[in-house]
Parts: C-alpha cells; structure tokens; sequence
C-alpha cells in the first residue's frame, strides 16, 4: 500500500537497510545489553539453572528468576503490543503519528486507574483489567465524539487524542496531589515501569498479545482497504464500520492490557511502525509482522539503559525515557504529514462593535465587582460570612495577595494566548498548548534543584525556558513554509515531552520536588505579597508593550505579504511578539502553574463578543482572563473547604472541555 495513503509525504528514500536487518540489529543492541546485565549479576554458567530452577538459597539467582528474566519478557511483550496497536490504529485513521498516547488511550486507561484505587478499591479486586479497559474504551469514545466528522480527518484525530491525553494526565497529577500517601507510588509505576516480581505479568500479557495477533493477521485484508478511501474501500466489499469497530477494539484492548501490565509508555507504537515503513514494511501484512518484532527490541532496548541508568541515579521509569527518546522522531514525522484539514476556520463572529471601549469598561466593572467578594466573601468551619473588621489581618495577607495574583495570572495568560494566535494565525493556539507553560515549569523546577534559595531567580529562568520553548516551537514550524496545523500539533508534541521530564524530576525522590506538585497543577496557596506585586507590575507593562503591538498584530491578520507591502518589518515583529508573549507567560506560570488554559479561553470570549481590533481585543481578553482566574481561585478555597483545589487546575477543566468544544463546532461547520 503507497505511503500516502497513510497520510505521510513519500520520503525522499527510506533507510538503507530492510526491515530484517534493523530488527536484528536492535535485536542485537538488546542482546548485548542484557548479557552485560546478566554478566554484572552471576556467573555465566549459572545463568541457565537460574531461569529454570533457582538456588534459592542465593539470592543473585532469586533475583534473576524472579525479577530480571519477567522484566526482560514483559519488555519485550509490552513492546510489541504497543507496536501491534500502533500499527492499527495508523490504517484505519490512515495517520503515521496514530498510537495509544498520541491518541489519549493509555492516558484514560491510567485515569481510571487512579480513580478506582481512590474511589471504588473493590474493583481491583479481581485484577486491573477491567478498570483500564473502561478507561481505555471511554477515552476512545470521547475522541470519536469529538473528531469524527463528515470525512476521516487523520490530524483532527491527533490533535483531540494528545489534548485528552494531557488533560487526563493532569486529572491524574490531581489525584495524586491529594492522596499522595496513597497513590505516589501508583504515579511512579503508571510512568512505565517494568520492574517485575515474579511471572505473573509474563502470563497475562502472552495469551492476550497472541489472541490479538492472530485476530489482526485474520483482518488483513479488510484493513488494507482501509487504506483506501472510504468509497474505494466500499467498492471492494469492506464493511467499513465492521472493521473499524474489530479493529479499533484489538487496538484498545491491547493498550489497557499494557497500561494495566506496566502503566504508559509513550511513544512505542509510533516508532515501530515508522521505523518499519522506513525499512520497507510497504504492505499492511508486513507492517504487522515487523513492527512487533520492533517494538520488542526497542521497548527492551530502552528498558535496558533504565536499569543500568538506575544504578546511578535512582528507579527511571522506563515510560519516561521512551517518550523522552520518540518524541524528537514524531517532530520529524509531524514535518513530513501532510494537511489533513484541522486547522479551524474562526467561528462566526459577532457583527464588530462600533464602540468596544463601552463592553471594555463594563467588563472591568464586573471584575472589581467580582474581586471584592473573592476577597471578603468565603467559607470557614461556621460558615459562609463575609469578612469583618477582626478578620482584616489574616486577609491582608492570605486572601489578597492570592487574588490579586491570580487577577494578574489571568490577565497576562489572555494576553499572551492572544499574542500567540495573532502570530501563528491560529485561533485554537495558546501558551499551554504551544508548550511555553510547560517550557517555563521545567525551567523552574531545574532551577529549584541547582540553586538554594532560587526565589529571585525564577522570572528570568521561566523566562528563558518559555522563550526556548517557543523559539524552538516557531523554527520548528517555519522552517520551510509555515504551516499552522504543523504548528499547533508540535507545540503539542513538546508540551508531552516537557511532562516526561517534569515527571522525571518529580520521580526523582528529591523533597523539594515533591513540594512543587501542588504548584505544577496551578495552586496559589504559595503566592505572597511580593509574588502578586511582580505579577501586577510585570502584567501593566507587558500589556502595555502588547498595546504598543497593535498595528503589527492587525497587519499581521491580512497575510506576511500584504504586511511587508504597508512597511511592517516582519523578522522584529515576530521576535517583539514573541519575546512579550514568553515574559508573560513565563511570569504568569509562575504563579499558578504551568496549567490553565486561560490563553486559549480569554482570547475566544473577546473574540465572541466582536471585538475585532487588536488594541480592544488585548484589554478586553486581559479582563476575561483575570475574570476566570479571580473566580476559579475562590472556588478553589472554597468549593471543597477545608481542602483547596488549585485555581489553575480548575481553570484547566474549563480549557480543556472548551478546546475541545471548539473543534467539535468548528468539524460540523
């Protein structure tokens, strides 16, 4: 079947060996590692007594028999079926960068996971299967919900996928924030570790991969039509649901079986399958035979290097390293996909207001209405009251500094989410998508590890991290011609990495880190006088600097060409746009985490209302933005008293919902 059929551009030559070759050659890169682990353990001539019948009197045996040999299966198992999902879920979305995390699969399946253990124990009782599958099963049909449209849209499918997946992920980070005693040790494994205790993982997977093998080498056929057109496919005699349906199920199957086995691994049914197409796996058929084998040695390969690295620095999750290693090969893959249509059109807006400045001063009426009881109006244990006289100290310093950071959070998340559209010419853009959020967090967090007393160090250094992370973002994107879709899907890519390695530091047992945790899902509870201060005077002047933008940004909406022919100098525009946009998102992180989705929210409700100039348009998102955030943080302290919810996490349950509300819209459009 031609690779375009798959939805990714014909390489200008595959890699200059076949598919039988790489498999052995990765096969034995896994072979070396395993006997340098083996050799580092016991005696060559005990390796064979200690697989089949162990001393066990010697513990170096007992851990071979019962730890390194199950780990070394299941590695391999684990790989293929990540592999064998992957390549299903490819031909029948016809998308290369289609696997269980891109799509939001295994992250449904770790999110039920979660909950479960919290919330319903009993369920466990028989085992985790069930509870991952329903995950699983439930996350696949809200990304159907949400992407199917009238015609198969490979990158619309993308793009909904990893947006469910980082927000079932965050869900995730919020169970364990308030039930880490409980459920920190299920985060560490959920971030793909393979450590083993005995065989019993060897045998739930092999009858269950073996099952699903056959059933896939038994559909062969109506898959490759799938390949196909939908009316192609048709005209040979697919039933086209029929297989769909069979074939997704064995796909999603196959990834809670994993997930339930070993917790998420990232990326491994990506880069099997394109690793084989890249060999010369042309046909379905071959696909399905060489990117299990793949997918074994790679996952074991990686899972190798996990365990000599954890002699030196501790348990590595072998899930962080796989999307760690995967994620740069989607960024090559992504730059190769061809369009598949999901970059939206703006919504129908509103008529233009001919007076904005009469909507913008009653939306600043409204926030200084709605701040004043977010500071004095709350809960207590006698209570809902309004604060008094004898409560003016505590609230002094506790309530207003939280407000009013939040109020600033809020205003400069907007205004940048704005910057960011304007500049990329795409409205579904935003600081959190894009990775700048996520770019500045793990800024903070190598910060708070390399240096004591960090705290006047942190705006620069988040700083810096939003302005790589975004700098990268746009090369990435503009490198040949700019691409919007390509844009929007590779800021996504790197906010998944930069949670790999936020994840790795968290898992690194450091104390400080875990302290970061309830900031990392947007809590305020930190912010002080001195934090909310920063925040109101670096959002004033940045947004004023935006305002100074404001021709620029309106030029920018008519096309690059039409821009430079009024005199607009492209090159310093982009780099003023993008340096505001990166200070103010990195300051606004600062105070309520790395996850919000204000950027994507503020924008559009300025944007509903008709406001269609980019001067108006900044303030009026600035004033939605702190709106949101202003009453999220008092539902926070209040809505779950005595227990606060992070603001920023409760923003993200209006984003991310809202995200994907707007891709639904803009698909029946």
């Amino acid at each position: 079947m031609p690779e375009s059929t798959l939805g990714l551009a014909a390489p200008r030559r595959g890699l200059p060996i076949g598919p039988t070759l790489c498999t052995l050659l990765l096969a034995l890169l896994a072979a070396l590692l395993v006997f340098h682990g083996l050799q580092g353990a016991l005696p060559r001539e005990l390796w064979w007594q200690a697989l089949w019948s162990p001393d066990l009197d010697d513990v170096r045996q007992v851990l071979l028999h019962f730890s390194f040999f199950p780990r070394l299966a299941v590695s391999l198992m684990a790989g293929a079926a990540l592999a064998l999902a992957g390549t299903l879920f490819q031909q029948i979305l016809r998308n290369p960068l289609a696997e269980p995390v891109t799509l939001g699969v295994s992250a449904g399946a770790n999110l039920a996971l979660s909950a479960a253990t919290i919330f319903a124990p009993t369920l466990l009782v028989h085992g985790l299967e069930a509870v991952t599958l329903t995950g699983a099963a439930l996350a696949t049909a809200l990304l159907f919900a949400f992407a199917w449209g009238r015609t198969l849209s490979p990158l619309r499918f993308i793009l909904a996928g990893m947006v469910i997946s980082l927000y079932c992920m965050s869900l995730n980070a919020l169970l364990v924030l308030f039930n880490h005693d409980y459920l920190i040790d299920l985060l560490l494994w959920q971030a793909g570790s393979l450590n083993q205790s005995g065989w019993d993982g060897v045998l739930y997977l092999a009858p269950r991969l073996a099952v699903a093998m056959v059933i896939a080498l038994l559909m062969v056929r109506p898959l490759a039509a799938l390949g196909l057109e939908d009316e192609g496919a048709a005209a040979v005699g697919v039933n086209l649901r029929r297989t769909r349906v069979l074939g997704l199920a064995v796909a999603v199957a196959l990834s809670a079986f994993v997930t339930s086995a070993v917790g998420m691994l990232a990326f491994v049914g990506l880069a099997a399958p394109a690793i084989a197409r890249l060999c010369g796996a042309r046909t379905l058929k071959q696909r399905l035979i060489w990117a299990p084998l793949l997918g074994a040695a790679l996952l074991c390969v990686v899972d190798q290097i996990a365990r000599e690295l954890s002699r030196f620095a501790g348990e590595i999750p072998a899930g962080i390293l796989t999307g760690i290693f995967s994620v740069p090969l989607l960024l090559w893959l992504l730059s190769r996909q061809r369009s598949g249509g999901i970059i939206p059109r703006p919504a129908p807006a509103r008529p233009q207001r001919e007076h904005p400045w009469r909507l913008i001063i009653g939306m600043a009426i409204l926030l200084a209405l709605l701040t004043l009881p977010a500071i004095y109006f709350a809960v207590d244990a006698n209570g809902w009251h309004w604060g008094d006289a004898g409560l003016s100290d505590a609230i002094a310093q506790w309530r207003v500094p939280r407000v009013l950071g939040s109020l600033a959070a809020g205003a400069m998340l907007a205004v940048a989410g704005l910057l960011v559209q304007r500049l990329t010419g795409n409205p579904m853009a935003s600081p959190e998508v894009l990775g700048a959020t996520s770019g500045a967090a793990i800024a903070v967090l190598v910060l708070f590890l390399v240096i004591p007393q960090p705290q006047a160090y942190m705006v620069p250094a988040a700083s810096i991290g939003a302005l790589l992370t975004l700098g990268l973002l746009l090369w990435f994107a503009w490198r040949k011609t700019f691409n919007a879709e390509r844009l929007l899907l590779t800021g996504v890519c790197l906010t998944t990495l930069l949670h790999s390695l936020s994840t790795l530091l968290l898992a690194s047992g450091d104390p400080r880190m875990t302290a970061m945790m309830s900031w990392m899902t947007g809590s305020t509870y930190q912010v002080d006088v001195t934090s909310a201060s920063t925040g109101l005077v670096v959002g004033a002047l940045m947004i004023g600097v935006s305002l100074l933008l404001a021709r620029p940004l309106d030029l920018l909406t008519l096309g690059n060409g039409t821009a430079t022919a009024l005199g607009l100098r492209l090159r310093g525009s982009h780099l003023a746009i993008l340096l505001t946009a990166a200070v103010l998102t990195a300051t606004a992180t600062i105070i309520v985490g790395p996850l919000s989705f204000v950027g994507l929210i503020g924008p559009h409700i300025a944007r509903h209302l008709g406001v269609r100039r980019a001067a108006p348009q900044l303030l009026l998102s600035a004033l939605a933005g702190a709106l949101i955030m202003v009453v999220a943080d008092w539902l926070g302290r209040n809505i779950a008293y005595p227990w606060p919810v992070s603001a920023g996490l409760l923003a993200a349950f209006i984003g991310c919902p809202y995200f994907l509300w707007l891709m639904h819209r803009e698909r029946r459009g």
